[in-house]
């Protein structure tokens, strides 16, 4: 199977927590954390979101800063990475942000669950869909699909459920968390993998390459898969 270089950035509380219970992208990230991720989007191809944080947050996914959206146009790139969504049922609002920010290739997998109507329109609107006729998006499939759109370096920005399907697929090649001097607590705040989880037989394991140690006291960990 043909796919891009794929790494999964997330921000992390101290506990683990990737979000408060209410589940409405809390701020995690600190000033330096968040120059160093606007630093990963310039670098990639490519970013992906799942499907509740494509439809919940309707994420922009764009460069922020106009001197490394530069540095993509002298190197032959577009401004910003291509922005693509993974979700069963495609309902993303067509004002989006996922949609509308840019300029930006968006790209978005779904299923045949998506109404005819809704993926004429996203169509319209300029995305490109991908529909799978099966209950869920084939990740394996997409990477391939990817890899023909010409993404050799992908960014994967969660949330959990996503992060812990392309672990489990080996589709990970590199993970890096940055560790937030916060506790959020709470049984339904989530976590970094969710999905059905493994067996402490089944557990991933991690190398650790590198270390960081942040300014605000946050920790930044960087591991291959």
């Amino acid at each position: 199977m043909n796919r891009p270089y794929t790494f999964i950035n997330v921000a992390a509380t101290a506990d683990g927590k990737i979000d408060t219970f209410e589940r409405k992208g809390s701020a995690i990230s600190s000033a330096q954390d968040k120059a160093r991720v606007d630093e990963l989007r310039a670098n990639a191809d490519a970013v992906l979101v799942g499907g509740k944080t494509l439809l919940e947050e309707q994420p922009k996914l764009t460069v922020k800063s106009e001197a490394l959206r530069e540095g993509r146009i002298k190197r032959g790139a577009a401004p910003n990475p291509i922005k693509v969504g993974v979700v069963t049922v495609a309902d993303i609002p067509l004002e989006s942000d996922f949609i509308k920010a840019g300029p930006a290739r968006a790209v978005i997998f779904t299923t045949s669950q998506t109404s005819i109507s809704h993926l004429e329109a996203l169509r319209a609107h300029g995305v490109e869909v991908f529909v799978h006729d099966e209950p869920r998006v084939d990740l394996k499939k997409m990477m391939d699909t990817l890899s023909e759109l010409g993404v050799n370096r992908l960014m994967v920005e969660g949330g959990g459920t996503i992060n812990f399907e392309l672990m489990k697929l080996g589709l990970v090649d590199e993970l890096t968390i940055y560790i937030a001097p916060l506790i959020f607590g709470g049984d339904q705040a989530p976590t970094l993998a969710a999905g059905n989880g493994f067996t402490r037989n089944e557990a991933i394991a991690l190398k650790l390459e590198k270390v960081e140690t942040h300014e605000d006291g946050g920790i930044l960990l960087i591991y291959k898969l």
